[in-house]
């Protein structure tokens, strides 16, 4: 621990500041109150934008390993060992709850340890696995019925959500019950239910991502009409490919009755547009 104190104090992570007074705690028991991650982060916003150039400058060298491959990879450590003091770890296995499996031509991402202790937290472990998230027919909406534990659906829900990091096939199911976290009812925890006996069939599936030969930048978009049965507003998914691999998707309820699949469709096409000047 102090090796790591002293680490984050070289790399200038924070600064130490006066205890503030009084002092506030946002988090809840039942809900949050052990964990020690921020429900405020974003994946897209891990690297911080004082890093940035120096991972431009990797990128740039990246291109370079490409060509040359074990020289290029010690060059990148080199240009970020220059900036910060990292720690070598080698390969990566395994982070913040997602496996991670290399081979010469191919890496697997998954949450399969994740998944599985979600399960036997939720007394789920016994149940019959099903092979979709959710059915097709199902329509929620809010109800007037007795009230279930919100604490506990609450952190069910957001356990799923962090879930669907490697397991994008879960995105629209969670979206949707994610919708009644504020008054929760028995039909809305028969879906959360669905999708867990949906994990117990799926739990080692992820994300593959191996050379297929090209770069092509490629998005696929979906959407319903008027699928919500409380505001009668659509829900729109798409998904985005480079190289054959999937790197970005999302899944949302739009924020106005839409009038047709235009909305959507320039979403879906800026963020093919942001990940082509990423690239570029």
């Amino acid at each position: 621990m102090d090796e790591e104190m002293k680490a984050l104090n070289d790399n200038d992570t924070w600064s130490l500041v006066p205890l503030p007074k009084p002092v506030g705690y946002t988090q809840c028991y039942g809900i949050d109150y052990d964990e020690t991650f921020s429900p405020m982060a974003k994946l897209t916003s891990i690297l911080k934008p004082s890093y940035g150039q120096v991972f431009i400058d990797a990128l740039q060298i990246t291109q370079y390993y490409l060509r040359t491959q074990r020289e290029g990879i010690q060059k990148i450590k080199e240009r970020i060992c220059a900036e910060f003091k990292p720690k070598d770890l080698g390969l990566l296995k395994y982070f913040l709850g997602i496996e991670v499996l290399q081979s010469k031509h191919e890496i697997v991402q998954s949450q399969r340890k994740y998944a599985l202790d979600l399960i036997e937290e939720t007394w789920m472990m016994g149940c019959k696995p099903i092979d979709t998230p959710m059915d097709a027919n199902t329509k929620l909406c809010g109800g007037t019925g007795e009230d279930l534990d919100i604490g506990k659906y609450k952190r069910l829900v957001r356990r799923l959500i962090y879930l669907c990091v490697t397991t994008p096939n879960i995105s629209y199911a969670v979206s949707v019950v994610s919708q009644y976290m504020h008054k929760p009812q028995l039909s809305h925890w028969q879906a959360l239910e669905r999708i867990l006996r949906y994990l117990k069939g799926a739990s080692g599936r992820g994300l593959l991502y191996k050379n297929h030969g090209h770069f092509n930048i490629e998005g696929f978009l979906d959407a319903g009409w008027a699928g919500s049965l409380d505001d009668r507003k659509s829900t729109s998914g798409f998904y985005t490919m480079v190289g054959g691999n999937l790197v970005t998707w999302k899944s949302r309820k739009q924020s106005v009755v839409a009038w047709s699949s235009a909305e959507p469709e320039y979403r879906a096409m800026a963020e093919l547009l942001w990940v082509r000047s990423l690239l570029t």
